[in-house]
């Protein structure tokens, strides 16, 4: 007789059914896990025979044998401790096998038989409710698992908690959804004095989803303004808040299972390698990219990046999908980010101040620009020049408007794009301007006649490329979006073009 236990490997968010086969028989006595483990599910086995140990009960002197299927796929992870005990408790006649049979079964199991809390609970009972299954996982986790709506969660705070369940001499109470995480305060637009045409190009990013890229001297409120921005966007959407938590549970991120409705901003340091940023390890993790999805990636002092590491990120950009490729399996992470970046003239900051004049111009600013590449450039939608705050500015009080009063336009455009999706039939789940393309950029986007003919005519000096013409199209639509208005008139797309190719212009 083989014993059978139902769990799950992740690749990405996905999760892939994993059948636990155990078997005793007769045999030197041993105990081995085949079926490609990794190091951490090798050592289930001394997990194991600790926690049962722990129990009063000792493994048979038979040889175990606990098969992993399909055996050519890597299992990784501690979550199969669980399973494996339970396979064996089914072996022993510790547990039934027909009630087992219909849950799906993770968790990490302790020396003393406590059962650890594991990553990628949310997507697993998810998996679960599909099948038409229930979950067995650690306490810690029920909150998180009871998220998955219609489905039976047991989740014991020890493995004997768990035979006594089975047994009928305690009943596991279902644990309840964890409540939403509460938000923090913002950061606020008010507090940013001077940076008016700066803020205009932070509201436009945040209304259409656009990528900005922010160039100018150290002090001047690149990173301040970025920080801004959260303020000024509309709370995740349910299915959006679903997908943010997915990639944060496989990522170990999702603390007591609270689903947060804010929007991610993940800001990563320049010393970022490529797995750190676009995903990848030993387990083949979700980068910052992943982390940050819905939501916004803030990368400060950009050309500090290694460049090998800021083209990476063009992928993700164009396809909202962060792929991990590895020797034996591929796998695939959500990653629609919206990217905010910040950088220096040059290397010293101060190409174009003549207080501070860099000594090396104009040549350093050439060399320190040179190292981001056109093709990364080209998929900014908006490039905007910091100019430092006057101490007049500085010294004058607060008279500008609070990020309550900017998120409220932001989300009266963001609202006539969403309907502008909807009436078009197209199903996505990230619905801005940023995401516009064929068809329905063609018959949202296109300007007036005026419009139309400066559109081409900047077309033909600048040399745009294809990308650089619809991204600008997209800009045009979100400032008209913000004035309500259903056409893209000449100085919509004046505006826009406005914002393309300043860094290039700064290095000249």
């Amino acid at each position: 007789m083989v014993a059978r236990v139902r769990t799950v490997a992740f690749r990405g968010v996905d999760t892939l059914d994993i059948d636990v086969q155990v078997h005793m028989g007769n045999g030197i006595p041993s105990f081995s896990i085949v079926g490609l483990p990794a190091k951490a599910v090798d050592e289930s086995k001394d997990r194991v025979r600790a926690a049962l140990s722990a129990l009063g009960l000792a493994l048979p002197p038979q040889r175990i044998t606990v098969n992993l299927a399909p055996a050519d796929v890597t299992k990784e992870g501690s979550h199969y401790d669980l399973p494996i005990a339970v396979g064996i408790l089914v072996q022993m006649g510790v547990l039934p096998a027909d009630e087992i049979a219909n849950y799906l079964v993770l968790g990490e199991l302790a020396l003393d038989g406590q059962l650890t809390e594991v990553s990628g609970i949310l997507p697993a009972a998810l998996g679960a409710s599909a099948r038409g299954a229930g979950i067995i996982c650690p306490e810690k986790c029920g909150p998180e698992a009871a998220w998955a709506g219609n489905i039976e969660v047991l989740a014991p705070r020890t493995l004997l908690a768990l035979i006594n369940h089975f047994k009928g001499s305690q009943v596991l109470t279902p644990p309840d959804p964890a409540g939403p995480e509460e938000a923090g305060a913002l950061p606020d637009l008010a507090d940013v004095k001077g940076q008016e045409s700066a803020k205009r190009a932070l509201e436009i990013a945040a209304a259409g989803g656009h990528n900005l890229l922010m160039t100018g001297p150290p002090g001047a409120g690149k990173s301040m303004l970025a920080a801004r921005l959260p303020g000024l966007l509309p709370p995740l959407e349910p299915r959006e808040a679903l997908e943010v938590a997915m990639i944060r549970s496989v990522a170990g991120d999702l603390k007591g299972g609270r689903i947060s409705r804010a929007r991610p901003y993940r800001d990563p340091h320049h010393s970022s390698s490529i797995p750190a940023l676009v995903g990848g390890g030993l387990q083949a993790r979700p980068g910052e990219v992943s982390l940050a999805h819905c939501g916004v990636l803030f990368l400060d002092e950009l050309a500090e990046f290694p460049r090998t590491v800021l083209d990476s990120l063009r992928q993700s950009i164009e396809t909202g999908q962060a792929v991990v490729s590895r020797a034996n399996n591929r796998v695939t992470y959500p990653a629609r980010f919206q990217l905010i970046a910040a950088m220096n003239p040059c290397r010293c900051g101060y190409l174009a101040d003549p207080a501070q004049a860099c000594g090396r111009a104009p040549k350093c600013g050439l060399d320190y620009q040179a190292r981001l590449s056109g093709p990364l450039l080209d998929r900014f939608d908006l490039r905007i020049e910091i100019e430092p705050v006057s101490a007049r500015a500085l010294a004058a009080p607060l008279e500008t408007e609070a990020s309550e009063i900017v998120a409220g336009r932001v989300a009266r455009a963001r609202q006539m794009q969403r309907q502008r999706f909807d009436a078009a039939g197209v199903e996505t789940l990230h619905r801005t301007n940023a995401a516009l393309e064929g068809k329905l950029l063609e018959q949202t986007a296109r300007p007036e006649r005026a419009g139309q003919a400066l559109m081409e005519e900047a077309a033909r000096r600048l040399s745009l490329s294809a990308r650089g013409y619809h991204r600008i199209l997209r800009v045009a639509r979100t400032i008209a979006d913000l004035e309500a208005s259903e056409s893209v008139r000449r100085h919509h797309v004046a505006e826009a073009l406005a914002y393309r190719g300043i860094v290039l212009k700064q290095a000249a």
